[in-house]
């Protein structure tokens, strides 16, 4: 259990440090609200009506979405594995090639749904 004092710690002095940021700027920060502030910003355009419902968006949206997440995602399980991969053996090896086979099943879809073609 001693080995994870140090992390506890750290994620202590960053919850702190990111909580006493937020509440001193908004203790110390100036408070003059108008008209002009409380309204939507989008880069100095007047906000143009949106339809009810908030209208349809392209799936290029939600594949760029998938692709960050699915590559992410590999990242995260090849990397400890690439760490620990000698005294794992032939199983770990197996396994992570399943994992790949499954990665690039989702690489597949996404680039025949034409997520990569950036127009």
């Amino acid at each position: 259990m001693d080995l994870y004092v140090p992390i506890v710690v750290l994620g202590a002095l960053a919850f702190a440090f990111a909580a006493g940021s937020v509440l001193m700027a908004a203790f110390t920060g100036p408070k003059r609200w108008n008209r002009a502030k409380l309204e939507a910003y989008e880069c100095g355009i007047e906000p143009t009506p949106q339809p009810v419902g908030g209208g349809r968006f392209p799936i290029k949206y939600y594949l760029t979405a998938m692709l960050f997440i699915v590559f992410d995602i590999e990242i995260i399980f090849l990397y400890p594995w690439a760490v620990a991969f000698e005294s794992m053996g032939i199983f770990a090896l197996v396994e992570m090639a399943l994992f790949i086979v499954t990665v690039l099943v989702a690489y597949a879809y996404i680039w025949r749904r034409g997520g990569l073609e950036w127009d």
